[in-house]
């Protein structure tokens, strides 16, 4: 199914700041990406976008694949279309409002309108009391993210009743923690220099509002009962601050310390110590002391680390610490009290063991917090997030260049892409991008396609181009029967080299069904003769077949065959041994819920209804046109979607029996093959209904599937090569540009239909 994707790989990409800017969001971007790599087992699966605050940007790691500037709307824009086109499959955005541009960090929406895929959104920051545009704001990133983090159940409450989030939209992950020891911390002193010392530690960038000097103000009462404490101070100052401030709050708490007399009792350590050094900080410590001055904060890292260090720890009352040191894994003090500052941790220095059960309490309870667990809780939330996805795609906003699919009208028939993808070998399989891509090479399954298309296209337009493109696809053909092994082969490498001996049935199967074609349409008797000479040749081969599509793609081919040569008893008798087998293998295995000769339903589906139905109508047997007509019925009620447009099975776990059918990804070629197979039960029932249908699985191409998105590429004349979870494929190959062609002929050789669909898919207007 589709969600197993996740566990193998995950093309990822984390929007926040990263290091070496100095910044707590930048550090968790860090570690996170570290610990979901560590658990797909891939340290190159999660990418960066980075976002600047200098215009000269950072010295960035490889994994940063782009910088957004922070005040620049259009970057923003730019960095959604460079993770659309690369592909990436979820995005993981670190929020904090300070860290955006626009009016409360609102230029962020912007990258979110654009995004294709998935969002998941950590915010590091849930206001119990915003003002009117923040709360606005708030609730359009949950809106638009699929799912939200948060890192305490205080700030799910808060998402909840201040701002209306559902209940199924967010998710409760912890901060993660580096797995430390516990141990006790004289182990780590000497390292400092304050063995024999009561260590009290602050750590992490250095601002006004941390508090610190109502810790200062507290030591001279510490001091008196307990002259050997030290309190570190460790970070360096923040960058905006010092950008803005220069040291004024780092000499300010300095001339604090030595008016109250106790500056040999704190130690300022002016720096930015990576995660070993701070380990051995935490590892020193006696008591660590968070003493904000706002109730306001939802998560501290800083804490989270502290606790996860099974450090003693006393706080002031903001919203995380009190989730977190509740049931006796820390002291609360209020808020800018030094006195109740001073009271709480000369009452730990002076309870050992109360300090020991504190402190382990803590360690324990932290467990579920290391970052080895939060990846995992990462990735299991990812992959509830994307099968959530391919159960109820995001509709996105159509862009101006796709207005046309809003008018539903008929493009006029458009080459210039199949010349593209086309030289005098014949048409390349792929495209990356809208550019041929010449290392797949060729393939058999193709250029019968295009053999088609040309066949088709001369019928109705004469051109000496279609005529020229149907020599050359006839001459590939003809290249590719191996008449030795008496089976077409099907890939060709760009230096005309064959990959194999034999192709598959299906290849096989096609080269006939453009063979039979070739032969009703050819516009010259050279060309109809090789197309007669290959056909006999490989019909051979084909009578054997038992694979359901490759007996309905030979059958196709036979009837058009027959239709020219309708005395050709050898080719009769494979038809109806291969109908006959083709309805048997139905028979076999259809239920009330079920009409389908395999228990899942993939790839061409409609091509087996079509096939039941010509020979149905040529065989004169009722039964079999009956079985036709309920198959592709049951195939339109299953590749409806709620809003009444065409979706068909998507190829990312297909349509098992009794389990669910896949959305994504959707391949046009399924499109023209329920298209064709509709045109026929028209042709044969007489029956409006059936044109309506036809019209409706065209118009998925124009934009009318379950993301509102064109498939057909109106600039270029080709086509996507699917509908994808996060939007369309910006490559458009031959496979995809030939379904569309071949639907668009199909679909001008109608007369004008009614608009109007029926209310009910699958069943006639009443």
């Amino acid at each position: 199914m589709a969600h197993s994707l996740v566990t193998k790989s995950l093309r990822l990409a984390c929007v926040g700041t990263y290091p070496p800017r100095r910044c707590g969001i930048g550090t968790f971007t860090h570690d996170l990406c570290d610990s979901i790599g560590a658990a797909l087992a891939d340290s190159r699966s999660t990418q960066v976008v980075a976002i600047d605050d200098t215009p000269a940007g950072y010295n960035y790691s490889d994994r940063v694949r782009f910088e957004i500037r922070q005040e620049d709307l259009g970057s923003y824009r730019l960095a959604a279309d460079f993770m659309n086109i690369r592909g990436i499959e979820l995005l993981l955005v670190q929020h904090e409002y300070g860290i955006y541009g626009g009016r409360d960090g609102g230029h962020l929406l912007t990258l979110f309108h654009a995004a294709r895929m998935p969002i998941v959104t950590t915010l590091h920051t849930v206001l119990p009391e915003p003002g009117t545009h923040l709360r606005q704001l708030t609730q359009e990133l949950v809106r638009l993210s699929d799912r939200v983090v948060v890192m305490s159940h205080r700030a799910e409450q808060l998402l909840h009743q201040t701002y209306d989030a559902a209940d199924e939209k967010v998710a409760v992950i912890p901060h993660g923690i580096p797995d430390l020891p516990f141990v006790e911390p004289n182990f780590f002193k000497d390292q400092f220099g304050v063995e024999h010392r009561l260590v009290v530690l602050t750590f992490g960038l250095l601002s006004p509002g941390k508090g610190i000097e109502f810790v200062i103000r507290a030591l001279p009462q510490i001091v008196r009962k307990h002259p050997e404490v030290i309190y570190i101070v460790l970070g360096a100052t923040h960058p905006h601050v010092q950008r803005l401030q220069g040291e004024e709050y780092r000499h300010l708490l300095q001339r604090l310390a030595e008016d109250l007399g106790v500056l040999d009792h704190v130690h300022f350590e002016n720096r930015y110590v990576d995660l070993e050094e701070l380990s051995e900080f935490l590892g020193a410590a006696d008591i660590y002391v968070t003493p904000y001055l706002g109730r306001e904060q939802i998560t501290s890292g800083t804490l989270a680390y502290a606790l996860g260090a099974g450090k003693a720890v006393v706080s002031t009352p903001y919203s995380y610490a009190e989730e977190m040191l509740a049931d006796g894994r820390g002291r609360l003090v209020p808020f800018q009290d030094p006195d109740a500052i001073a009271r709480e941790i000369t009452w730990l220095l002076e309870n050992e063991h109360e300090r020991l059960i504190m402190r382990k309490k803590a360690y324990l309870f932290t467990r579920e917090m290391v970052w080895r667990q939060v990846g995992h809780a990462y990735l299991k939330l990812f992959r509830g997030v994307m099968d959530q996805r391919l159960r109820f795609p995001r509709i996105l906003p159509r862009s101006s260049s796709q207005t046309p699919a809003l008018q539903l009208a008929l493009p006029e028939l458009n080459l210039n892409y199949l010349r593209t993808l086309s030289d005098g070998t014949g048409v390349l399989q792929h495209g990356h991008y809208t550019i041929a891509d010449r290392q797949h090479g060729y393939c058999t399954d193709d250029n019968a396609r295009a053999l088609i298309v040309a066949l088709q296209a001369h019928r109705q337009t004469a051109l000496d181009e279609t005529l020229q493109m149907a020599h050359t696809c006839m001459s590939f053909l003809y290249h590719a029967y191996n008449r030795r092994k008496r089976r077409f082969r099907n890939f060709l490498s760009y230096d005309r080299r064959w990959l194999e001996e034999a192709g598959s049935d299906d290849s096989h199967a096609r080269a006939l069904w453009a063979l039979g074609f070739a032969v009703t349409w050819a516009p010259s008797n050279s060309l109809r003769a090789v197309a007669v000479e290959l056909f006999k040749e490989a019909i051979q081969e084909a009578a054997g077949f038992t694979a359901p599509r490759a007996m309905a793609f030979t059958l196709i081919g036979v009837h058009a065959y027959l239709r020219r040569y309708n005395g050709d008893a050898h080719v009769r008798r494979i038809r109806e041994e291969l109908a006959l087998r083709l309805f048997e293998a139905f028979r076999g295995n259809v239920g009330d819920d079920w009409v389908w000769p395999e228990n899942t339903l993939n790839y061409v589906n409609g091509r087996l209804p079509h096939a039941l139905l010509l020979s149905g109508q040529w065989l004169e047997r009722g039964d079999l046109t009956e079985m036709g007509l309920r198959c592709l019925d049951w195939l339109i009620r299953v590749q409806t979607g709620g809003d009444g447009v065409f979706s068909p099975v998507g190829n990312q776990g297909w349509f098992p029996r009794g389990g669910r059918k896949a959305c994504f990804d959707q391949q046009p070629v399924e499109a023209h093959a329920m298209l064709e197979a509709c045109l026929e039960a028209r042709n044969l029932t007489g029956d409006e209904r059936w044109a309506l249908e036809a019209r409706r699985c065209f118009n998925w191409f124009l934009g009318k599937n379950d993301l509102g998105q064109a498939v057909y590429d109106y600039r270029t004349g080709g086509c996507r090569d699917g509908l994808h979870v996060e939007g369309v494929s910006e490559n458009e190959g031959a496979e995809s540009t030939l379904a569309w062609l071949l639907s668009l002929l199909a679909i001008k050789s109608l007369k004008p239909i009614k608009e109007e669909l029926p209310n009910t898919p699958g069943k006639p207007d009443e």
